[in-house]
């Protein structure tokens, strides 16, 4: 392994490591024991949520490729993931709201768990099955455990700005140190103890069992709206009437359906971008880099969001648009860095770019995820939060639907260019949500509810 990969990954360490040593008394927000308590129990569980995703995100293609499937039909179950996400997010979520969200966090374990048994099999269709579970349960993954937090942290009687707390925390454990020490895990399982690559699956749906078990002995149940009756049909109207009647969540939805569409699309480009010559360039090591980057930036946002300046919605403005020029770098390199042909060689100098580039955009991740979280408590209703989340991920699924159906038919840079058009135009709506987040919320959602109540039809306004 090139001594350019430990250099990165060693800088950025030093980096996440003084960052949290240096924080003082201004960065940190006096608690309660109360809260503490409640705030680890909901980390530890997040944490075995997250390390059963993780575990399987790098060995899905691999185990595929090895029961004989090609590209194509590859394609195919990627594309039924995310197009089950999109289909059936929104049901789940309503669901959810409905139903309660500890018995939607159940059900998110219970079905990835099934998902995770499905990879035992090398028939299409059942493979086909577990994509189809995982998309589901991803939906869940994305909007229940959210909802349940927001919603029993208010219940619970605690201060607003420690929601901050654990959302950074959240992100800095879940989405960065767990993901790190998924991926070596996955890594022994597979290629130290030649358990095969089905392994880490397994695994997954171990610590999906023990979060379960936490989640059956140690939450409480709360709802959305649960003081109405309401069908499936009437939450789906209500979660459109909320969005259309105020501009804040539109532009939320908007602005995260920008920024998500641009990470997973990032997530099939990095691969050939650093390697567009079959150069040997270490994955694992990469994405635990990337990981590592993610950390700093949630770090960075744990400082942000305990001070009241600056507010989130304005430097997250900053933040798109430091991410949409490190995309950016793939296109400026191709032009100003004469490519090399050596086949199969170590990473360029071209790549050594992009690299650092990348790493700035994981930054970015990792302010990102808090910080709409963030938003999203602040903007998104409690009545129907897991449904109006749901909705946000509609045009995000389909994007990236459309994007996996047609990633051969375009070049790689009009891909990152694209991507860079997307986070500039999520930084013009964040400063548009920056000018009005201090104006009182609409009524219309009042309005709504109490029309909803009066037995008035919601489709009358």
């Amino acid at each position: 392994m090139e001594l350019f990969y430990y250099a990165v990954f060693g800088g950025l360490a030093a980096v996440v490591a003084a960052v949290e040593l240096s924080k003082t008394n201004k960065d940190r927000i006096n608690t309660s024991t109360a809260f503490n308590s409640f705030k680890n129990n909901y980390l530890v569980v997040y944490s075995l949520m997250m390390a059963g995703d993780w575990l399987q995100g790098p060995y899905v293609y691999y185990l595929y490729t090895t029961y004989g499937f090609g590209k194509g039909e590859i394609g195919q179950l990627f594309i039924a993931g995310f197009g089950s996400s999109m289909l059936f997010g929104t049901i789940v979520g309503s669901l959810a709201d409905k139903q309660g969200r500890k018995r939607a966090c159940v059900t998110y374990c219970i079905t990835y768990i099934l998902s995770c048994i499905t990879k035992h099999s090398p028939q299409y269709k059942v493979l086909m099955l577990g994509r189809i579970l995982g998309g589901i349960a991803t939906s869940l993954l994305f909007s229940a455990f959210e909802s349940w937090l927001v919603a029993e942290h208010f219940k619970r009687g605690f201060d607003q700005q420690w929601l901050s707390l654990t959302f950074s925390k959240a992100v800095f454990l879940g989405n960065g140190l767990v993901a790190i020490i998924s991926g070596l895990f996955g890594n022994l399982l597979v290629d130290t103890f030649s358990l095969g690559p089905v392994s880490p699956f397994d695994a997954a749906a171990c610590f999906l069992a023990i979060g379960m078990t936490i989640i059956l002995s140690s939450w409480s149940e709360n709802y959305g709206d649960a003081s109405e009756n309401k069908d499936l049909l009437t939450q789906f109207k209500g979660a459109a009437v909320a969005i259309a009647s105020d501009e804040k969540i539109a532009l939320l939805g908007a602005i995260q359906s920008l920024f998500e569409g641009s990470m997973y699309t990032f997530v099939f480009l990095w691969t050939p971008a650093l390697s567009p010559n079959d150069e040997d360039i270490p994955h694992g090591f990469i994405f635990a880099t990337f990981m590592l980057a993610s950390m700093l930036g949630s770090s960075i946002a744990s400082r942000l969001l305990s001070r009241n300046s600056p507010k989130v919605e304005s430097y997250m403005q900053i933040v798109f648009i430091i991410s949409s020029a490190s995309l950016l770098l793939p296109i400026l390199t191709s032009f100003l860095v004469t490519p090399t042909k050596v086949k199969r060689g170590g990473i360029s100098f071209s790549g050594c770019l992009q690299l650092l580039g990348f790493c700035t955009f994981e930054a970015c991740v990792g302010i990102f995820w808090p910080s709409i979280m963030k938003m999203r408590s602040q903007y998104v209703p409690e009545e129907a939060r897991s449904t109006i989340m749901n909705f946000f991920r509609i045009p995000l699924n389909m994007f990236v639907c459309i994007v996996l159906y047609n990633v051969d038919a375009f070049p790689i840079t009009v891909m990152f260019g694209m991507c860079s058009i997307f986070l500039f135009v999520a930084s013009i709506l964040q400063r548009r949500l920056s000018a009005i987040a201090d104006k009182p919320k609409t009524e219309d959602w009042a309005m709504m509810k109490d029309k909803d109540a009066e037995g008035e039809p919601l489709n009358d306004m």
